[in-house]
Formats: structure tokens, C-alpha cells, sequence
């Protein structure tokens, strides 16, 4: 499954955005996107449906986004792959898309389902899940709320504007899933006691011989970390080099509450004022 580490859009200050107009996800708070929570339990539903079957979450981003592994690990996930590398940076949807396709064509097993959120709440543009299954080659269903699969064959409940449809495809194809889904299980209690020292190799540098050695003993908890060499991409085709999309400009906007209208005496004639003014600015019509 995909899933990305995004800033708490809760907790955005003034240094939220670099000159270049990227983010400054090193100075943000970050947390796992709403939306692939929603994701991950599909396809916790789904293991859960078809005993032997694995989940592998895929995530790109800083090397700090090795936390979004082990929170799949916690839930019920079995593997994880952090793409992270100095020259995938500042990517746009394009160039994340084709990292991200580059990554899943190089796991081990190959995959039946590829499931991930409809969008972060960083870009929010939903344009990564479909990107990728058209870098794939495969067929999507976006908007998914509820998806259940049998004989090779995925039936997805999408959610409409009004109302839904039920739609089906058959595998390997892409879902993205929406907000409306049923919301991520908890933490496994006995999952983070078992996979709460699970790392990336950039991690494991910075343990001590004693838990260094703990991960080197047990296999299940050395994360994998992928750099551009490891998917063979193209370096034209990644990062800022492989963005066609640009910003321009990047402008603070601070909101200021304007002055309270105190109504003094809460006479007719007071509350008469208060409404021609919320008239004239618009507030009231």
C-alpha cells in the first residue's frame, strides 16, 4: 500500500515553506495521512479476508518517514520500504508518481492490489494513486469506501457526491480511498512491543552495540530504505529536475480578526444598526 508522512496542517508556522516554494517538512510536526489511515484498515480488512496474504507499505520522503512503517507494522502490516534520497527532493506529482511506480516494480512478490488515500492533506491534489496506475499500466478506482475481493476480482463501493456505486475490477489494479472509509484500527499493543525497534539502515547508525544487535538478530525489524540507485530511476525524470510543475511565488497570509461591534444598551435601535452593518459588509444577506 502507499502512504505519505505529511505536516500537521494544525501546527503550519512561519517557517512552513522554503525560498523555493517547497516545504519545509524538517520544521513541521508530522503525522500519517488522514486519508491512508483510511487505506491501511482496506487493506487490514482485506489480509484479514484472505489468510496469507501480506501488506507492504511503500512510503516516500524524508528518512524520519520510517515512523510510517512501523505504524503499519503496529496495525497488522508485514513489511515496509522507505524511498528516501537527497535527489528525489521538491518533486511535484509527476515525478513522486514515477518514483513511487519505479519502487513497487522492483518489490520482491509483485502485488495484487495497490491501495492508498485519495490525497494528502498537504497538496491535495489526488493525483499520485492515479498517476501511478497509469505508469503501471493498470487499471484505478478512485474514491473508494469499501473494497472486498474474490476469484481475482475487486469490488469497490466508490462514494459519489450523491450517493455511490459499486463498481468492479479485475486484479492487479490501483484504489485510492477516501475520508469516508472506515476509519484505521488502533495500535496492536502486542504489534509495538514486537516491532517497536524495527529501523532503516540510516537508523540502525545511530543504536548502540546492544540494540544494534537485537536488529541484527532479528530480521523482521531492519526496515528496508531505497535511494534512486536501488530503482534504477532516471535522474531526469525525478525530483525537482523531473517537476514540471513550479512555484512561483510563495506569500504569508496572516488573518486578523477584525473589531467586535459592542451594541451598547441592546436597544431596538442599537440591534437596528448591528444589521445594516452586517448587511453592508456582506456578513448577512
Amino acid at each position: 500500500m502507499l502512504a505519505k508522512q505529511v505536516p500537521d496542517t494544525r501546527n503550519v508556522g512561519k517557517d512552513a515553506m522554503k525560498a523555493d516554494g517547497t516545504i519545509n517538512r524538517a520544521a513541521l510536526p508530522a503525522i500519517f495521512n488522514p486519508e491512508d489511515l483510511n487505506a491501511l484498515e482496506q487493506a487490514l480488512q482485506l489480509k484479514d479476508a484472505h489468510p496469507g496474504s501480506t501488506i507492504t507499505l511503500v512510503t516516500m520522503g524524508l528518512p524520519r518517514s520510517a515512523e510510517m512503517v512501523r505504524e503499519c507494522l503496529y496495525r497488522g502490516g508485514d513489511a515496509g520500504v522507505v524511498l528516501t534520497d537527497r535527489p528525489l527532493g521538491g518533486a511535484d506529482t509527476l515525478a513522486t508518481s514515477y518514483s513511487i511506480a519505479r519502487a513497487i516494480s522492483h518489490l520482491e512478490g509483485g502485488y495484487d492490489i495497490i491501495i492508498g488515500g485519495r490525497q494528502a492533506i498537504d497538496g491535495d491534489t489526488a493525483q499520485v494513486g492515479p498517476q501511478v496506475a497509469e505508469k503501471l499500466g493498470l487499471p484505478q478506482v478512485t474514491y473508494a469506501e469499501k473494497v472486498t475481493v474474490n476469484d481475482n476480482v475487486a469490488t469497490v463501493k466508490r462514494r459519489l457526491e450523491n450517493g455511490f456505486e459499486v463498481v468492479e475490477c479485475p486484479l492487479p489494479l490501483v484504489v485510492t480511498v477516501t475520508g469516508s472509509a472506515d476509519a484505521c484500527r488502533p495500535r496492536n499493543a502486542r504489534l509495538v512491543q514486537k516491532f517497536k525497534r524495527a529501523v532503516t539502515p540510516t537508523e540502525r547508525e545511530a543504536l548502540d552495540d546492544k540494540r544494534r544487535a537485537i536488529v541484527d538478530a532479528h530480521p523482521e525489524l531492519n526496515i528496508l530504505q531505497w535511494g534512486v540507485a536501488d530503482i534504477d530511476a532516471d535522474p531526469e525524470q525525478i525530483g525537482l529536475k523531473g517537476s514540471p510543475t513550479k512555484v512561483k511565488t510563495v506569500v504569508n497570509v496572516v488573518f486578523q480578526a477584525k473589531e467586535s461591534k459592542r451594541i451598547d444598551g441592546g436597544d431596538d435601535a442599537g440591534l437596528e444598526d448591528l444589521v445594516k452593518e452586517l448587511i453592508t459588509d456582506h456578513i448577512i444577506g
